[in-house]
Order: structure tokens, then C-alpha cells, then sequence
């Protein structure tokens, strides 16, 4: 069942067109890519997902809703999660506040996300729970902007370069906690440099060029083809 659907999504900033009609769709519980080199129109398709940037014209439906050009909070209450890039955490608020700021079940399932559960996928902030956003490590912030659009119980979560600027370490347990949100049947739209952990995360994969999808498929299919890499994604 499709849960997103992208149709002939268009964009840009004043006079500068970004987006010339992305088609793209995520399915119930499938784990999605959106890839491609900086200024490809990555970061504003998240915008426009997200209610950050208004398109010029297309359509965005979340399980037949129609979301295109409604304001982030309605976009946040129909079941999207947005991880930024960058975290932006609220560095004057404790661990525990920054989790509970935005935290919502109006979309959860029979296992919904609470701060007990969130301490449990992120032990780190359990033992930081007190302690203000803005002091904690560049890992840690990352793990609660991601603890934090998990407390709005999405349908859809959206991580937007989740990983870059990190410790090879705290890498790897981003990683593991996107591949058990995986397992549970979160649906997730992934945007990341790093193609090898990708491979065996994502069911699908699309790649941007100049504000157009140039090609999409499987992990199987992009891992076997290097020219493809080369060509897209290769710095």
C-alpha cells in the first residue's frame, strides 16, 4: 500500500527553479533513499515534504491526504517526522524537555513511542536526561532529533542527512537504530552520503540530478552498476 506519493513536484526559491517534477512514492513500512550530489534539490524536496518551502505546483498526499503547501504543524500532525539536517535540538532545554516538547500520539500504533522507549533505543540520553541540548555531543544531539521526531509517533519519519559530522562509532549506532526502526515497520526517507550502509537499510532508491529523479531501483540493482555510482553520486 502506498503510504507517499510524489507527483510532478516542482520548487524553487524566487527566481531560481529547483525541482522540474519529481515523481517518487514510499510504500507502507519501506525504507526509501533520496540521493545525489549537493544542489541536486535534495534538501528542498524535504522542505516542501515537510511544510518548510510551498511548491509551485505537483501534488505530496500522505494516505490520500492532500499535504502540498500546508504549514509544517499540519504536516506534523497528518504523521510526518522530520529528522533536520544540522539536528537543531533546543539547546536551552534538558534532554528530557526536548523530548517532550513536540511528543504526540495522535498517530500511534498499538506500540507507541514514549520516553521509556526512547531511553531504551538511545541509552546515552537516559543518562543525559537532565542535562541541557546544547551541551551534549554532536552524537548525542543527533540521537535526540531523532528521539524527538519519534515522540510525535510519525507515520513517515524523514532523516536528513542523519549521520554527516559524526564519529565512526556513533555512526554505526545510527545505523543499528534505523535498522530496527526498519524492522518495525517504520516507514523512513533517507538522505545520506554514505551509500554502503544504505545498501542492505533501503528497499528503494532514488537518485537526483539537477532537479530531476535520473534513475531509481533497488539495492541490488545500484550496488552491481559503479558507472551509475560514478556518474551521480561520486565526488
Amino acid at each position: 500500500m502506498t503510504m507517499l506519493r510524489v507527483s510532478a513536484l516542482q520548487a524553487g526559491y524566487q527566481h531560481s527553479q529547483v525541482l522540474f517534477g519529481i515523481d517518487f512514492s514510499v510504500a507502507a513500512g519501506q525504507v526509501v533513499t533520496l540521493l545525489g550530489r549537493n544542489g541536486m534539490g535534495k534538501s528542498t524536496t524535504v522542505k516542501c515534504l515537510s511544510g518548510l518551502l510551498k511548491p509551485t505546483s505537483g501534488t505530496i498526499e500522505l494516505g490520500g491526504m492532500a499535504l502540498a503547501g500546508q504549514p509544517s504543524y499540519r504536516i506534523g500532525r497528518a504523521g510526518v517526522g522530520l529528522v533536520p539536517e544540522g539536528r537543531q535540538v533546543f539547546p536551552t532545554l534538558t534532554v528530557r524537555e526536548n523530548l517532550v516538547a513536540t511528543a504526540s500520539r495522535r498517530n500511534a500504533g498499538a506500540s507507541p513511542w514514549t520516553l521509556a522507549r526512547v531511553f531504551e533505543l538511545f541509552p546515552r540520553l537516559a543518562e543525559r536526561e537532565r542535562q541541557l541540548g546544547g551541551r551534549l555531543s554532536g552524537g548525542e544531539q543527533q540521537m535526540l532529533a531523532i528521539g524527538r521526531a519519534l515522540m510525535t509517533n510519525p507515520r513517515l519519519l524523514i532523516l536528513d542527512e542523519a549521520t554527516e559530522g559524526l564519529a565512526p562509532l556513533v555512526r554505526s549506532e545510527i545505523w543499528r537504530c534505523l535498522a530496527l526502526l526498519r524492522a518495525e515497520g517504520l516507514a523512513m526517507i533517507v538522505i545520506d552520503k554514505n551509500l554502503r550502509p544504505l545498501l542492505p537499510l533501503a528497499d528503494h532508491h532514488y537518485i537526483l540530478d539537477k532537479g530531476l529523479i535520473a534513475w531509481h531501483g533497488d539495492s541490488a540493482q545500484l550496488g552491481a552498476d559503479p558507472q551509475l555510482i560514478e556518474r551521480y553520486l561520486s565526488v
